[in-house]
Formats: C-alpha cells, structure tokens, sequence
C-alpha cells in the first residue's frame, strides 16, 4: 500500500473515531459498538481496505492497553476478590474452550476436537474495554470494575496458552492432557516472573522523576520491553505486560513525581483513545473477508457450528457465575474467600469479598463482549497442517470467531447500559465522596501536624511567617471539607448531595478562571507577555481547573 494511501486510511480512521465518539457523547450508546458497524459499512465501500494483521495487533496493539489498563487496576482490590478473578480468567476460559471443542467434535460434520478447542480458546476471553467504558458512564460499583478489570487483565494469557496447545494438536502433534497443563504452569509463572523483573527493573529509573518527559518515554517503552522479553524466553508475554503494570501502577506514588504522572496520564489516554478506536473499526473490516472462506461449507454445517460458539459463549457464563457463586461456605473459604455470609460490620481490608448478588451475577455475564484478541487469536490458524494438508475447518473457525465478536460486541454493548440502569446496580457516589473527604481531611491533618513540628525546630521570622502562611491555608481546606462531610453524612439514597452554595461556587470560580485566561490572551495580543510566558500562566490555570469536579 502507497504510503499517502496509508496515511489517508489513518487520518480517516482518526475522523472516525472522532465522530464516533462524539455521536456516542450524546446519544448514550457505546462507541465499541458504533465503531464496529462503521468498520463494517466501510468495509463494503469502494476503495482499500486493512487486513487484520494477528502478530501486528498482537505484539504493537495488545501490550500498551493492557499495560494502560494495568496501571488503572487496584492490586489490592485484585487480590481481596482473587478467587472470582482466577475462576472467570483461567477455569472459565479453559471450560468455555473445552466445552466448544467438544461440541464441535460431536455436532459439526468432520470438525476435529483440536480444531473445535482452538475455536473456543480465541472467543473465550472476554474483552473488557467496551464494558468497562460503559460501566464506569453508568457508575458500575467497584467491586464490578475490578472484576471486569481483573479478568479482562488474565484471561488473554490463559487463552493464548489454551490456544498455542490445540494448534499444535490440530497439526499433528497429538493432544495431551498432562502436557497441555504442564506448559500452561511453566508459561504462566514465567510470564509472572518476566513481569515482576520487568516492574522492579524500571525501580532504579526513578531518579529520572525530575524530567517528565524521559520518565514518560520509559513508560511508553516498558510494556513493548516485558512483553519481548517474555517471548524471547517462550513464556506469557501478556501475562507479563499485566504483571509488571500492576506492581508499577501500586508503586506508581513513591515511584514518580506529580508532573510526571501528569503527562504520563494525560499520554496513555491519548494512546488508549485511538488504540481502541483502530481497533474496533479493524474488527467491523474483516466481515467481508471472514464470509468469502464460507462457500465450501452446507448452511447446516454453518447454522450448527454458529449455535454451538455463541451458545456456548453466552449461556456458559452465567452459569459458571451462578454455580460458582453457590458453592459450600467451606469451598469458598478453602478457594480463599473470608466472611462470605456478607457481614456488614466487617473490616473490607481484613476479609474476602461476599457473594456476589443475583444482579451483580447478570451485570457480570452480560459484560462478556469478545473484541480484537478473538480475531487477532484466530487469524493466527496456519494455512496447513505439518503433512501439508489445509488446516481443518480454518474458514469456519474464522467466522464462528467473527460472528461471536460481532453478537457480543454489538449485542451486548447496545444493550448493556440499559440493563445496568433497569437493574439499578450503581455504585454509592455519596459513599465513595464521604471516603475521599474523609482521606483529604486526614492528609491535610498530617501536613498540620508536620507544621507543629517544623514549628518546634529552630527556625528564623522567614519560616515563621511561611509556617503560618500555609497553615492558613491548610486550615481553611481543612473547615470545607469537613464541612463537606457534615452534608455527606446526611446523604440518602446514595446521591451526591449539592448545595446551591457548592454550586454556585464552582460556576463562580470557572467564570473566574476563563476571565483570567482572557486577560492572559490580552497581554500576549498587546505584546507584554511572550508566549513562553503564556503557556506556564496558562499550566498554572489548567491544573487549578483541573481540581475542580467534573460538569454534572
């Protein structure tokens, strides 16, 4: 492809994902689900088209998201609802691929066990993007996040390994059970040992926190680094990128400055924006090249062998939530959950999460949507086995693949909000303001106190007056907010209580703000402030707005 054709598909894409998003904005639908059907309406349009590439998305695209979405999960939250974040990353993922192989090996004519597991390895994992997107507009609880989270970070590791195994079964080698279970442990841990390496390696660059920019170039570079890494040496590359993410993510406070996590943020969104957006339009692509391998094949072969994989992929999960959910209180004790009776009174950093309730089970199964591994796994079927003969059922597999995606994608991203908000399963915003109120009240109480010491030191009539300058200040915050606590404590129903005085001071300080700018704008236009001058007053300005609550 000509490069200026190249770079007209790419700005294109841009437009799209732009369009889309502001379409999604205003109409409350995913943009997931819009852009797939953009790709789609593109895909039958006259002009080039982009192949879906499985080691381009695979090694380029999969490892800065996960690392992205890595650096935002809580290692804490993971760890306290471990035992239901391994069952649907690692059991659900490999009974899902089992239960497909199996069907196809006893319903599609002349389908192949390995084949069949190979299918259900690529649709198994769940792609948490446009979930978690939609969840977090709804306001999904915490407790859904990180497992949505938890799982999308996992479940990629587990089905590749699943994956690798029954394409080499499928190619001659024969299936083992035992063998199959021993490379999965052996991949796994050394994937966990790549990324732990990776995280703690990039501790000693720490000293580069006074210049933001190396720091974000390190950052941008390190899941490329552990994922390379980690397959140069035949282990989980993904679940190395995971790794090392989380434990860089949980570090990240004393790790880095404030400027640098700044930009670091403020860059990640930029890379997950468009990364995801490129994403989903190359998804929608692909439908006229997945339908064209179907014409050596009989409807009924075609209806069974689409029956089978969405069926599979939509019914299995909620009944894996449910029955797993149901287990004896000792089960769950022995899988590592603590205090699953749900006592209310009990300390959430001391004990294991509760049961999960019947709306939180549906939430759950119905954020299952597949995206761009599925196509990515199954694109990567070789052509032919080691005999030389056509890889069995390739073309199916493809568009039992795609269709699955497509279902879950468009199916449940449409109607996924809806549901949420017919559920009324939404997290407590009074109750997570009155944490975060309560945690500034006691930063700021921390900082007075290391005033009273700085004040008992020897020191001169200059820090004198700094010590008093500041603990004015610090004073006066330490009044709102617990003023604010005093409003919150009142809250009922779990909303955000606003007072027509909160609210008035925040339209008045915005107004403030742009007034500011304005005069900023003015001395820059008459020639008494240069520009240089005039983008750190404007930093100045931004980070203030930058504190104040988001447009309700």
């Amino acid at each position: 492809m000509h490069v200026e054709t190249l770079l007209l598909l790419v700005l294109g894409a841009v437009a799209a994902i732009v369009a889309v998003r502001w379409i999604a904005d205003r109409s409350g639908l995913p943009a997931a689900a819009l852009l797939t059907l953009t790709g789609i309406a593109y895909a039958y349009l006259p002009g080039p088209n982009i192949e879906l590439d499985p080691e381009l998305v695979l090694t380029l695209v999969l490892p800065p998201l996960l690392y992205s979405a890595a650096l935002d999960s809580s290692l804490m939250a993971i760890r306290r609802n471990l035992r239901t974040v391994v069952s649907l990353s690692v059991l659900l993922v490999t009974v899902t691929a089992l239960a497909i192989g199996i069907g196809f090996e006893l319903f599609v004519a002349g389908a192949t066990l390995a084949a069949g597991i190979a299918l259900g390895a690529a649709v198994a994992p769940p792609d948490p993007v446009a979930a978690l997107a939609v969840g977090r507009k709804v306001g999904l609880p915490p407790r859904i996040i990180t497992l949505i989270q938890g799982e999308g970070l996992l479940n990629d590791a587990t089905a590749l390994t699943i994956l690798s195994v029954a394409i080499a079964a499928a190619q001659g080698d024969g299936f083992s059970t035992p063998a199959a279970v021993g490379q999965f442990l052996v991949v796994a841990a050394g994937g966990v040992a790549v990324g732990v390496f990776i995280a703690y390696a990039v501790r000693p660059l720490r000293r580069l926190r006074r210049d933001p920019l190396s720091s974000n170039a390190v950052s941008l570079a390190t899941p490329f680094v552990a994922y390379l890494l980690a397959e140069s040496v035949h282990v989980s590359g993904v679940l190395a990128v995971v790794v090392a993410g989380l434990i860089i993510g949980h570090h990240n406070p004393s790790w880095a400055s404030g400027a640098s996590r700044l930009q670091t943020d403020a860059v990640w969104r930029l890379v997950d924006f468009l990364l995801e957006g490129i994403v989903f339009l190359l998804i929608g692509q692909q439908l006229p090249a997945v339908i064209s391998g179907l014409g050596e094949y009989t409807t009924d072969t075609i209806l069974t062998a689409s029956a089978i994989t969405v069926g599979v992929v939509l019914l299995l999960r909620p009944l894996w939530l449910w029955l797993t959910e149901h287990l004896p209180q000792s089960l769950h004790t022995r899988l590592g959950g603590v205090d699953v009776a749900g006592d209310d009174d009990a300390d959430p950093t001391t004990t294991g999460p509760t049961r999960l309730s019947g709306r939180e089970i549906v939430v759950l199964s119905w954020a299952g949507t597949r995206g761009v591994i599925s196509l990515a796994a199954i694109f990567t079927l070789p052509l032919t086995t080691d005999a030389g003969a056509p890889f069995p059922d390739r073309n199916l597999l493809l568009f039992c693949a795609f269709l699955a995606v497509l279902v879950t994608l468009v199916g449940q991203g449409l109607t996924f909000a809806p549901l949420v908000r017919a559920l009324g399963l939404r997290a407590d915003e009074a109750d997570q303001a009155r944490m975060r109120n309560e945690a500034r009240t006691a930063s700021v109480e921390a900082g007075l106190v290391r005033l009273d010491e700085l004040q008992a030191e020897q020191h001169d009539d200059v820090d004198d007056d700094a010590i008093e300058a500041i603990r004015d200040q610090l004073q006066s915050r330490l009044e709102r907010y617990r003023r604010r606590l005093d409003m919150l404590a009142g809250a009922e129903g779990g909303e955000l209580p606003m007072s027509p005085q909160y609210e008035a001071a925040l339209r008045v300080r915005r107004a403030v703000l742009t007034r500011q700018r304005e005069e900023l704008l003015h001395w820059r236009d008459i020639g008494r402030l240069p520009d240089e001058g005039l983008r750190r007053l404007e930093r100045e300005l931004d980070h203030e707005e930058g504190r104040l609550p988001a447009r309700r």
